[in-house]
C-alpha cells in the first residue's frame, strides 16, 4: 500500500480550526477519503495559522504553520520534521500557483516524486513565468482534469517534457438521486422541463447568454422554467434587467441566491435539467454534483466539461456564446428526458467520478509515479 502525502500551501483566510475547516472544505476531505477507499495511505498537510492533527475516516490531517515566522521565505521545523517522520512514497501537491514551496520541498523530499494537481489555474504573464517554469521542472507529473488544459502550459514553455501528464478529475461528491416528485413538494421546483443552474453570476459562468437560450427555448417549449442558484454575483443588475424586459423571462427566471448546501441536493434531484455557460473550468463541482444525482446535463463544450461528461456521451455540450446553441441542445434533451436518461447519467458518474473511480485512478498515478522513481543515491 502505497503512503501518499497531499499538501496544500493555500492557508485559510478565516484561520479556521481543523474540524471547522474540514467542513468547510470538502473537496480537500473528499479527494484523500477517494484515495483512501482506492487503498493508499493518506496523510493531508494543511498549511494553517495554528497546529492540530485529526485522524478522519483513516485519513490523517496535520495542520501547522509551513513557514517559520523569523524567516517566512524558509520552512518551519515542525514542517520539515513532520515531513521527514511521514516519509511518503509520493508527495501530492493541490495547486499550481506555489513555485517557491515546491522548490523547498523538492529540497526536502530527498527524491520523492512529487504530483501537482491542477485547479483552475492558468499561465502567469510572461514577465512572471520563470519562477513558475522552476516550480514545474521539479514535478514528476501534472494532474488536469482534462489533458486539453495542459496545452497552455506546455505552449508557454512551463511544462518540461519528462513530465508525466494525467487526466484525473478534481473531486467527487455524495450527493446521490433520489425521488424526483418527493424532491419537488420539498423544493417547489417546477416546470417542464425544470432547469437548473448552479453557479456565480459572473461574466465566466456566463448568465446572460444562458438567459438568451433560455428565451429562445421557451419559445417552443412554454412549460419551461430556470431556477438559479448562485453565490457571487457581479452581474446581478445585468441579469435582472434581461429578465425584466424580456416576457418569456418575467415568469420563468427564479433567482433563489445561495441556498446552503445540502438544498442543492434536493433542488439537483428535483430539477429535470441541469445549465451552464462557463467559458473556462478547472473542472466543474456542480456540474460533478448534477452527474451524482442523475440530472442530465446541458453545459458549454470546454475541455473540462468535456471530460466529466464523457465528451458529451450523457447530457448535451453547447459552444460557448452561442444562444443558438443552447437553444438546440436543450431541445434535444428534453424531448428525450426519461427516467432511464436519469439512469445512464447517475451510471456515467459511479464508472468514471464516484468515490471508487476516484480512488482507483489517484491509486494508479501514484503507484506509476512510486515505480517511475529513481531511489537517492
Amino acid at each position: 500500500m502505497p503512503h501518499v502525502v497531499q499538501i496544500s500551501f493555500f492557508n485559510d483566510p478565516l484561520g479556521r480550526s481543523a474540524a471547522a475547516l474540514l467542513d468547510a472544505w470538502s473537496t480537500l476531505v473528499d479527494v484523500a477519503e477517494a484515495a483512501s477507499r482506492g487503498g493508499v495511505r493518506v496523510s493531508v498537510v494543511q498549511a494553517s495559522s495554528h497546529s492540530e492533527h485529526l485522524i478522519r475516516n483513516n485519513v490523517h490531517y496535520y495542520f501547522l504553520p509551513f513557514a517559520d515566522i523569523r524567516a517566512p521565505n524558509r520552512p518551519s521545523v515542525a514542517y520539515v520534521e513532520l515531513l521527514h517522520s511521514l516519509a511518503p512514497d509520493v508527495f501530492h501537491v493541490h495547486g499550481l500557483d506555489f513555485p517557491q514551496e515546491v522548490l523547498a520541498l523538492a529540497k526536502l523530499s530527498s527524491g520523492t516524486p512529487i504530483i501537482l494537481q491542477d485547479h483552475a489555474s492558468r499561465p502567469p504573464r510572461i514577465w512572471r513565468r520563470a519562477p513558475s517554469r522552476h516550480g514545474l521542472s521539479v514535478a514528476a507529473a501534472i494532474s488536469f482534469c482534462s489533458l486539453e488544459q495542459a496545452r497552455p502550459f506546455a505552449t508557454a514553455g512551463l511544462i518540461d517534457a519528462k513530465t508525466k501528464l494525467y487526466e484525473v478529475p478534481e473531486s467527487t461528491t455524495r450527493f446521490s438521486p433520489g425521488d424526483q416528485h418527493a424532491a419537488r413538494r420539498a423544493t417547489a421546483i417546477h416546470g417542464d422541463p425544470a432547469v437548473l443552474w448552479v453557479g456565480h453570476l459572473d461574466s465566466n459562468k456566463d448568465p446572460l447568454t444562458v438567459l438568451e437560450g433560455i428565451s429562445a427555448t421557451a419559445r417552443e417549449l412554454p412549460g419551461l422554467r430556470l431556477h438559479c442558484c448562485f453565490g457571487s454575483a457581479p452581474l446581478m443588475r445585468a441579469v435582472q434587467s434581461k429578465i425584466a424586459r424580456d416576457p418569456c423571462l418575467r415568469d420563468r427566471v427564479v433567482l433563489l441566491g445561495r441556498v446552503p448546501h445540502e438544498k442543492i441536493e434536493l433542488l439537483m434531484r428535483a430539477a429535470d435539467i441541469f445549465v451552464l455557460g462557463s467559458h473556462q473550468e478547472g473542472s466543474g463541482y456542480s456540474l460533478i454534483e448534477a452527474l451524482a444525482c442523475g440530472l442530465p446535463p446541458v453545459v458549454t463544450d470546454i475541455p473540462s466539461f468535456r471530460a466529466l461528461t464523457g465528451a458529451g456521451s450523457v447530457g448535451a455540450l453547447w459552444p460557448c456564446d452561442d444562444a443558438s446553441g443552447l437553444r438546440r441542445a436543450l431541445q434535444s434533451i428534453a424531448r428525450r428526458l426519461s427516467p432511464e436518461m436519469r439512469v445512464a447519467v447517475r451510471t456515467h458518474f459511479e464508472r468514471e467520478l464516484s468515490f471508487d473511480a476516484l480512488g482507483l485512478k489517484l491509486l494508479g498515478m501514484y503507484e506509476q509515479e512510486a515505480h517511475r522513481a529513481i531511489p537517492s543515491s
